[in-house]
């Protein structure tokens, strides 16, 4: 057994051993916190970045029906809504003429498979597939000025190969790999596409096929600070094994009335803070740590204590579809709070440089677009 002396200095200095993890998670929040802090300050400097996006709830029809969300509709539900062609152009155009870099696509999980009136619907578009409409909607992304990064859930490998060429970066919430939250009476029981297995694979997928990606966990759902440690330790051997995630990102329960868990506890701002913190020092510096501002509008300097690098996609014309009564922060009141604190805050791609950087993470179809927009956030 490492000695906590000895495991602060080793976590100061780079990720930790698997088992010296779960001895990190038993220290107090304030011991995490410090520790972190140096290790972000060492690989990321003073400044903590955030995408500015358009956020397009590509639909929100989807075959899960996990305990806590708000976002997922069956067809006739009221708020059901797929976006239709001429919804995704004008939303793309608005948020280029608004400053937007990134276009993030968001959807529930595998809609073909559940819904056929969906199906019916994509065809009059003359699509058959999900993937198939998201690549014509990036590529219309790019055309309007936009990086598109898709998150449409569970996606096999030969999807990816189809939205690799117009996405510079994909996502998944990989959010816990604990069975336990699947079983009856748990959050994930309904929801087939939660199996960690599942999620697990496709992350490795596209780790084998060199895509930028997003994984994150989602805490206070019912999860044990072991689990929650699992699961960025099962983030970290997937990174080690393609070098393929750019950034983690640390989401905290918020109950939602009118789902099964709009009165469960929320997690509290010492639990996010040490989660953010352990991430920092297990995962690989090359990571980048983000947490979600919106969710945490008091918390601000927390998160910054805690060793976050990165605030995630921040739209000044689309809501949190996901979250949408919790509004993104002004970004003039966030950079305050980001120089309060010592950082500057500034503006950054849907993909990290590490991938830009490294051969066949990007297509060369791509460079153009990422070489204009590069530019334009370089420029005062």
């Amino acid at each position: 057994m490492t000695s906590m002396s000895t495991l602060l200095q080793r976590a100061c200095l780079g990720p930790v051993t698997d088992q010296n993890a779960y001895q990190l998670s038993e220290l107090a929040t304030s011991q995490l916190c410090e520790v972190a802090r140096a290790r972000r300050d060492r690989a990321w400097g003073k400044t903590l970045t955030y995408s500015p996006k358009v956020f397009l709830p590509v639909t929100n029809l989807c075959r899960n029906h996990c305990e806590y969300c708000s976002f997922r509709r069956s067809p006739g539900d009221p708020g059901e809504w797929t976006m239709s062609p001429a919804e995704v152009r004008d939303w793309l155009h608005r948020a280029r003429s608004q400053g937007c870099v990134e276009a993030l696509f968001c959807l529930g999980d595998t809609p073909e498979t559940g819904f056929r009136e969906y199906r019916a619907l994509l065809r009059t578009w003359g699509h058959e597939r999900t993937v198939d409409y998201l690549r014509w909607a990036a590529g219309e992304a790019l055309a309007a000025g936009l990086l598109p990064h898709t998150n449409a859930g569970i996606l096999s490998r030969e999807d990816m190969i189809t939205l690799k060429p117009v996405n510079v970066s994909l996502g998944l919430m990989l959010e816990n790999v604990s069975e336990r939250l699947c079983r009856k009476g748990m959050p994930h029981h309904r929801a087939p596409d939660k199996r960690p297995a599942k999620r697990l694979q496709m992350t490795w997928e596209a780790g084998e096929l060199q895509i930028p990606f997003t994984s994150g966990l989602l805490i206070g759902i019912g999860e044990t600070v072991e689990e929650r440690v699992d699961t960025i330790l099962a983030i970290r051997r997937l990174h080690r094994a393609h070098g393929h995630i750019g950034e983690v990102i640390v989401q905290n329960f918020r109950s939602h009335p009118n789902t099964q868990m709009g009165l469960a506890g929320e997690p509290s701002s010492d639990e996010l803070a040490a989660t953010v913190a352990l991430a920092r020092l297990i995962l690989d510096d090359d990571i980048s740590v983000q947490a979600p501002p919106n969710l945490n509008p008091a918390s601000t300097a927390t998160l910054i204590h805690a060793g976050v690098n990165d605030f995630g996609g921040i739209s000044p014309v689309s809501p949190d579809y996901i979250n949408p009564q919790h509004p993104w922060p002004h970004l003039e009141r966030l950079r305050e709070a980001c120089a309060a604190e010592g950082f500057r805050l500034e503006p950054r791609l849907p993909v990290y440089p590490g991938h830009l950087e490294a051969q066949g993470f990007v297509d060369a179809s791509l460079r153009p677009q990422i070489d204009r927009l590069q530019m334009e956030l370089a420029t005062p």
